[in-house]
């Protein structure tokens, strides 16, 4: 009996240490967003075996094109996948450029035969950023600019039938709210989002200087209303945003990509506090995407204008130390990442956005794909998975952004 309780107790914990008690699995399949570099071909979802026992493990197994009107142009981004895992949403940044649908739904049931579903345009809103998939199905997407593409912005919900259920909020704050970073505690009723920048300012129809975002807001998750707004002390870029699992204070951690700060957010007060400096890893490095890990003491930043990915301890949320840089090589140009569900792999994809002659914005990186390994204390490149999207495909180089597993 004795020996028993104790099993039970094992197998206990391993569904409290998951969302919506999964055990975590290793994942065999990754999906890859991208779009051609030509911008000819049309943009598609890739899916590669990740399997690492496998002969093919690194290779691509299939490709789904986008569908035309509006396969073109989309500009690939951020995705999401479901609670349940059977729907991977997709999101185009550029999309309004041409008047084209901005989220777009794939059944991944299959994993090796994705279908694409359907595809959405909120109204009121445009320039589809970061997916947070909501528990009882659907999602919540920050969509970082107006239906022009200007400010404010707003945070779209779809329902489990991928149906536009708002936009939120009804009232847009006027100051600057252009989010793109979230991240969500449900269990404290919680939820936060990163301003980063005016989308239409990097374009260039509209003259002067870019204009960047330096605020975080904190919102009411079931009324899906803000409650306070975090103000950096300048407009340094505030791409993501991470809250800490398990943090009792309610705290999270924001990056400045222009000044290179890691800044630890108080919810409760709505202060901000310098807590490292991106600097000594390397000047003018742009950190900008960051994950961590469920039980909160480790975080990971990509750091796009220095080839490089810092993984830190966070175990003291104030005093966040570097456990290790790993360095990409110069123009790596290394920004999405994503932990696996098992927390023991870390996907990087090199390359953020290339507006090419519509806009300011030319960051191409190298298109390759990473895969490092995960431990307590260290991040290693996983030296068995190649693969560069500049050779992979048949019909030429190809940029790719988000990505996901299963």
């Amino acid at each position: 009996m004795k020996y028993t309780n104790i099993i039970c107790l094992s197998v206990l914990l391993c569904f409290l240490c998951l969302p919506s008690g999964i055990i975590a699995q290793e994942s065999k399949y990754l999906f890859i967003w991208a779009g051609h570099q030509d911008r000819q071909a049309p943009d598609f979802l890739s899916v590669v075996d990740f399997d690492q026992t496998s002969k093919d493990y690194g290779k691509v197994m299939t490709t789904v094109p986008l569908d035309t009107p509006g396969h073109t142009w989309n500009e690939p981004h951020h995705v999401g996948l479901s609670a349940d895992g059977n729907i991977l949403a997709c999101g185009g940044l550029l999309s309004v450029l041409k008047g084209q649908k901005e989220v777009f739904f794939f059944d991944v049931s299959d994993p090796r035969k994705p279908k694409l579903l359907s595809s959405a345009d909120p109204p009121q809103s445009a320039i589809t950023d970061e997916f947070y998939a909501l528990d009882n199905g659907g999602f919540l997407v920050t969509m970082m600019g107006g239906a022009q593409g200007h400010h404010p912005g707003r945070v779209a919900e779809f329902d489990k039938n991928l149906n536009l259920v708002a936009e939120y909020p009804s009232d847009p704050p006027q100051d600057g709210f252009n989010p793109h970073g979230i991240s969500v505690r449900p269990e404290i009723n919680l939820m936060v989002t990163s301003d980063f920048i005016c989308p239409s300012t990097t374009l260039h129809a509209v003259p002067g200087d870019m204009g960047f975002r330096g605020s975080a807001r904190v919102w009411d998750f079931k009324k899906r209303s803000i409650l306070r707004t975090i103000t950096l002390p300048t407009a340094a870029g505030t791409i993501d945003v991470r809250l800490i699992p398990n943090d009792r204070k309610q705290r999270g951690y924001t990056a400045g990509m222009l000044d290179g700060k890691l800044y630890l957010l108080d919810t409760k007060a709505g202060t901000a506090k310098d807590v490292f400096d991106f600097s000594t890893i390397a000047k003018d490095g742009w950190p900008q995407l960051m994950r961590m890990t469920r039980d909160g003491k480790r975080l990971f930043v990509s750091m796009n204008m220095a080839g490089k990915v810092v993984m830190f301890n966070t175990a003291d949320p104030e005093k966040p130390s570097v456990v290790k840089v790993l360095d990409l090589g110069k123009d790596s140009g290394p920004h999405y990442l994503a932990l696996t569900k098992d927390e023991k792999r870390l996907v990087i994809t090199d390359y953020f956005l290339n507006e090419d002659d519509k806009g300011k914005v030319h960051a191409e990186g190298d298109h390759k794909i990473h895969v490092a390994k995960v431990s307590k204390n260290d991040l290693v490149l996983d030296t068995k998975f190649s693969l560069d999207f500049n050779t992979a495909l048949a019909d030429g180089p190809a940029r790719p952004h988000g990505v996901a597993f299963k």
